[in-house]
């Protein structure tokens, strides 16, 4: 036993001892040739990492830091330098040194009074009063007129500001402004579930007219569902064909399927809009073939079946084509061996073919529900207002009611849909499976 340890020790004494032509240690060189190849490979994905982190990533971030985000109460933010102003700091002050549901009383008043001279001076009331209208609808009026006249106030200052708006008496005024009060607020979360924060910081529900988000939440989530099963259901038998065909003619027919992606998308829903409209071409198929009469017009447009007929047909090659690529290498043998050996049919596709092309539907339906949950331009144009996404909602945050917070709050829960839908696919499937083409 002493003797064979001494041999290994001596085997590697020696290997120690080699050299390569220079005169460097093998070892020392060996591991220097490993690292040029890690770092050439790394030069090599640079550009890519580079270009996923600038335009993925870094947006990404940024939209979850706006989403808890929003110092338009806090900071008057100028337009050319980019400096910031402090804003309202006499009433957060207050906030601070007052804990919630502590009742405004003149020292408040007092406070808020400066602020608004301060808002009229560096002429931020309406950005502040925008900040309070996300919460509170018809603050930016109440902020802008109150600035107008904020030299002219004076003491008993309670008194002067309900002189001015008695809407300054509203706790849910002031609840609003304590939880402006801070840069960082979780509500746009809140809201973007329809809830919200009481006057006394418990959250509660919004008033059942005000719901909305949870509702156009579900409606995208079982649209996007429904549409995802249609391209299955429409997608399987095609691409079947497509791999069961000599490869002559299913090139062929392949042109056909990729045909949508050489038109606009644009083009294709604005075409679906003279389809499918009261007096477009399906309904006067229907009325020409006496199928239906002139006044029972079938509605298709703007609801949401309009949004579903355009959308199953948009996405279906992004079932057909992972579909298609699994498909293609299954030996048909199998399936003719287990008819050979007495199963029926049903009980070979079902057993032998069906099984086989599990990772294809997986990536085929991963692909089209993530793309139906953000689409916007079709629901848009030929969905209404029954058709709507949510999608369409973040888009009008972003464009019109520029309450981009709200607008990346929303995308934060989808986003965080997604990455769920993510892992349960890698728990039921496994992401090492996913073929996309």
């Amino acid at each position: 036993m002493a003797d064979m340890t001494a041999d290994v020790a001596q085997m590697r004494g020696s290997q120690e001892k080699l050299t390569t032509a220079d005169g460097k240690p093998l070892k020392v060189a060996l591991a220097a040739a490993q690292a040029r190849s890690k770092r050439r490979a790394f030069y090599l994905v640079a550009p890519l990492l580079f270009f996923v982190l600038l335009t993925f990533v870094v947006p990404i971030g940024q939209m979850l830091h706006q989403s808890v985000y929003n110092p338009d109460f806090v900071y008057k933010t100028d337009v050319t330098t980019k400096e910031t102003t402090p804003i309202m700091v006499n009433l957060r002050n207050w906030f601070d040194e007052n804990p919630r549901g502590t009742e405004p009383e003149e020292a408040a008043y007092e406070a808020l009074a400066k602020d608004l001279v301060v808002l009229r001076e560096v002429k931020a009331a309406g950005i502040a009063g925008t900040r309070i209208n996300y919460e509170r609808s018809g603050s930016r009026s109440l902020f802008t007129k109150s600035a107008r006249k904020a030299k002219k106030l004076e003491a008993p200052y309670k008194e002067a500001l309900l002189d001015v708006d008695d809407e300054w008496a509203d706790p849910t005024v002031w609840a609003a402004m304590r939880n402006a009060s801070s840069a960082y607020t979780m509500n746009f979360y809140l809201a973007a579930i329809d809830k919200a924060r009481a006057v006394d910081g418990s959250v509660e529900a919004v008033d059942e007219k005000r719901k909305l988000y949870v509702k156009l939440f579900m409606r995208t989530l079982m649209l996007s569902i429904l549409i995802t099963f249609l391209t299955f259901v429409l997608g399987y038998p095609i691409a079947h064909m497509l791999a069961t065909l000599p490869l002559r003619y299913s090139n062929l027919l392949m042109i056909l399927v990729l045909l949508p992606f050489w038109t606009s998308l644009l083009v294709r829903t604005t075409s679906w809009m003279v389809l499918l409209q009261s007096q477009g071409v399906v309904n006067d198929a229907l009325v020409g073939t006496g199928l239906l009469a002139d006044e029972n017009r079938i509605q298709m447009m703007y609801n949401q079946i309009g949004t579903i007929i355009a959308m199953t047909h948009i996405l279906l090659p992004f079932m057909v084509l992972p579909l298609y690529s699994v498909m293609r290498p299954i030996n048909p043998s199998y399936v003719r061996a287990a008819r050979s050996l007495g199963a029926t049919s049903w009980t070979a596709f079902r057993r032998i073919y069906f099984p086989q092309t599990i990772p294809g539907i997986g990536a085929g339906a991963l692909l089209v529900f993530i793309l139906a949950v953000g689409y916007y331009i079709t629901p848009a144009l030929v969905g209404g207002a029954d058709g709507q996404l949510i999608s369409n909602l973040i888009a009008f945050h972003m464009t019109k009611s520029l309450n981009w917070s709200l607008a990346a709050a929303l995308a934060g829960l989808l986003l965080a849909g997604i990455l769920v839908l993510y892992w349960l696919y890698d728990l039921l499937i496994g992401i090492d499976n996913l073929k996309l083409g």
